[in-house]
């Protein structure tokens, strides 16, 4: 099998791999159209490699898209499992909206940008103040209620398996990511939450994702999936995700021939 890669650093180690420069991608059209897969296109190139030039590429095309903003992520989500996503509202910036926001959501509450990760871009509103400073710089308001909880669960999706599970805990902060100071642990994963998170990144055609979850009272909430996510949690379980990633291509192509 050969490969194209757009981004040599989430390939590193796979073989029969060539790299192309997504800026350079209609400059070296031969080469894409010689490869059976090309592997994490920018979201710009997709529609070109996908119904133009008739390419399979990895990441799915649901793992890019629907991964590329939280307001078309959540209502992916919404449309497979309604009940695993906390109370939700995506609404244009005018006044009515932000009064709207008032009305319905007690403090304090969170307020996210639609295109961020690594918990950046993800405010916690306590008071009318934060809330017109964040309406102000944002033209779409993604506002969602506050869980009190101290860890989240990221799930980690390749191809048709979850290929590890870890908690990400931080008593300091809101935000449980690894790069605002969130620790990993291993202890006690829920298998249960593996198996409904694999449903719905399969109903969504998802084979690229990590997933993050969060337990409130026992009950489980998702609250998003990163299509581009960290590897520290696999370089502590010495999980090679490139390893993963090739075996699960050699195993669908037969299946498309």
């Amino acid at each position: 099998m050969n490969f194209v890669t757009f981004n040599p650093f989430r390939t590193i180690g796979i073989p029969n791999i060539k790299y192309v420069k997504p800026e350079l991608m209609y400059k070296e059209r031969e080469k894409i159209m010689d490869a059976d897969y090309c592997l994490f296109p920018e979201n710009w190139q997709v529609n070109s490699l996908v119904y133009g030039m008739k390419k399979k590429i990895f990441p799915s095309i649901q793992s890019i898209q629907l991964g590329f903003n939280k307001i078309e992520m959540t209502r992916a989500l919404w449309s497979v499992a309604p009940e695993l996503i906390p109370n939700t509202e995506i609404l244009g910036r005018n006044q009515e909206n932000i009064e709207k926001v008032l009305r319905e959501f007690e403090f304090p509450f969170v307020a996210k940008e639609i295109r961020n990760s690594m918990g950046k871009g993800v405010y916690l509103i306590e008071n009318a103040e934060q809330w017109e400073e964040y309406a102000e710089n944002n033209p779409y308001f993604y506002v969602q209620e506050y869980l009190p909880i101290k860890r989240d669960l990221r799930v980690c999706i390749v191809g048709d398996e979850v290929i590890a599970a870890y908690w990400r805990e931080n008593e300091n902060s809101f935000k449980n990511n690894v790069a605002q100071g969130g620790e990993i642990s291993f202890n006690d994963i829920p298998s249960e939450a593996c198996t409904t998170i694999l449903k719905v990144a399969q109903e969504l055609g998802i084979d690229h994702a990590g997933f993050d979850a969060v337990f409130v009272d026992d009950r489980m909430y998702i609250l998003e999936f990163n299509t581009l996510f960290g590897n520290q949690g696999f370089q502590q379980m010495n999980i090679s995700v490139e390893q993963k990633i090739a075996s699960y291509l050699n195993k669908q192509l037969p299946l498309n021939n």
